[in-house]
This record gives structure tokens, sequence and C-alpha cells, in this order.
């Protein structure tokens, strides 16, 4: 195959769009959730966000890299808890890696700083009251990897936020 077959046969595959965020709690098991300020839905996420890909960057520098910019914590992530493959309308695919970001203290807390040109707010939801904050498939997407976290089971494999078997 020559470089020039090589290229067009890269340009015709199909193409996905990858995410990649972090899922912090406090020592109560709160999620840490951010408010975007570019969302018309009013839905809050985890921190995280594109994965740059075409610069060679990995989900998990991704996870690490947003969650800096975002909420000022340049934290070592831990275990790949979730990846949830999210259907769109309108957008390919999206593959979201979910990391673990651990358990943050109070000072930690009171280090996170907004980027102001994405978020407005932050908070700390439990798990059961998640659902008026995040969309459903975000809802499922943090409840299966607190299941994770707490039962060792391994990193889940999701679609649109519900076990993929």
């Amino acid at each position: 195959m020559t470089t020039s077959d090589y290229a067009t046969y890269i340009a015709g595959l199909p193409r996905i769009l990858c995410g990649a965020a972090a899922l912090f709690r406090d020592a109560g098991g709160q999620v840490l959730l951010v408010e975007p300020n570019y969302r018309q839905d009013g839905k809050w996420i985890l921190p995280g966000g594109t994965v740059e890909s075409d610069a060679g960057e990995t989900p998990r520098e991704a996870a690490r890299r947003e969650t800096a910019e975002e909420i000022g914590l340049d934290v070592e992530l831990g275990a790949l808890l979730a990846v949830d493959w999210v259907t769109g309308l309108g957008r390919p695919p999206l593959s979201v890696y979910l990391y673990d970001g651990g358990v943050l203290d109070g000072a930690r807390l009171a280090g996170i700083r907004l980027q102001e040109e994405e978020l407005t707010d932050w908070r700390l939801v439990a798990s059961e009251g998640l659902d008026p904050y995040v969309t459903g498939g975000m809802a499922g997407r943090i409840r299966a990897a607190l299941a994770v976290l707490d039962d060792g089971s391994g990193t889940a494999e999701l679609v649109n936020g519900r076990p993929a078997r």
C-alpha cells in the first residue's frame, strides 16, 4: 500500500470523539461537579474535556490537563473507573474515559480555582442527589464509577451511562 493509498484509507475510516474526566470525592463520598457556562440545558459535569488526540494526548493526560485547567488541581489520577460509549444526534459517537481523582480534603477543596472562561461554579453532590444536576447518562457513569470504587470490580464498560452487558 502506498502512502497515498494509506492516507485515503485512513481518511475514509469512521470517526469518534474522545473525552476524559476525573471523579473527585470528599471524605463523605460526595462527588465534585462543575457548572459550565456553555451548556444550554443547565446541566453540570465532571472536571474534564476533549482529548487532544491530534497532538498525541492520551485520555489520562487529557483528564489531568483539563482538571488542572478547569479547577486548578494538578492531581496524578488513579485507576480507570469507566469507559462510556455515548451516542448523540448530529455528532459522531463519543468515547468517555473516567479516572479516579481521589478523595479531596478540606485544604484541597479550598484550593479549587475555577477556569472562568468555561465554568461558573462547583459543588459536592451525593450520589443519590445527582439527577437534578447531570444528564441521565452522566449520572449512570458516575454511579458505575462509584460502584467500581466500592466493590473493586474493575473498569465499568458502559453505553450511554448503562452497563454494556
